[in-house]
């Protein structure tokens, strides 16, 4: 997915059923619980979350269907510097919910500033100095709490996916590209050395990792 000469049939595919593979892996069901609902609430006014990386976009719609049912005010917004991803995502577009073809430079270029900031299966595409920077971006753009959550390396998780991703990949980058994270993916401690402070790592899930930290918004304005 990362080559941009990959068949584009394949990567809109891939885009689409990222819907199906995250709600089954990605934990986000209970982030939303334990970490954004309690965020979100406890502003007491309407909120702005930026999905930083967003591909297809479909963690962010399923996020804001969340607060939506929760009666939570929200403007949701995914970013993405690859404008294949813009154009996957654009589908999910609707009210409170949008997609913009940047990265997290040009956001902060632009004065964009959030109350939460969240990524999904970032970390793992990213070289040390692109994971510094990249956790660096998302503190100064978020007043708030940020979460990056991302695949925990390990031999039972690549088996397990490979044995179970066989359904859904036909057609898609699913097999290839998700074995290929799992084996460049961190686990808990690794991704807590690389990332350093203020970054606490976590494990919400089997097979997850989740780093956390307060953004420093505020603190730079």
């Amino acid at each position: 997915m990362d080559d941009p000469d990959c068949d584009p049939r394949a990567l809109a595919a891939t885009y689409r059923r990222f819907d199906v593979v995250n709600r089954l892996v990605s934990a986000w069901g209970h982030v939303y619980r334990t970490r954004v609902r309690p965020e979100l609430r406890a502003l007491g006014r309407p909120a702005r979350v930026l999905d930083l990386g967003c591909g297809g976009g479909d963690v962010v719609v399923r996020l804001a269907a969340l607060a939506a049912r929760d009666g939570l005010e929200v403007e949701w917004v995914g970013a993405d510097p690859d404008p294949r991803a813009r154009e996957a995502a654009r589908e999910r577009e609707r009210s409170g919910v949008r997609f913009v073809a940047q990265g997290s430079d040009d956001l902060l270029a632009a004065g964009e500033r959030f109350d939460l900031v969240i990524s999904n299966h970032v970390l793992h595409h990213l070289d040390a100095d692109g994971l510094r920077r990249f956790a660096d971006d998302s503190l100064a753009l978020s007043r708030g709490r940020v979460l990056h959550a991302d695949i925990a390396r390990g031999r039972l998780a690549y088996a397990l996916y490979a044995a179970g991703i066989a359904p859904l990949a036909a057609g898609t980058f699913l097999r290839v590209d998700g074995l290929r994270s799992i084996r460049r993916s961190y686990r808990a401690p690794e991704l807590a050395a690389a990332l350093g402070a203020p970054w606490r790592v976590e494990t919400p899930a089997p097979f997850r990792v989740l780093a956390v930290a307060r953004g420093r918004a505020d603190a730079d304005d």
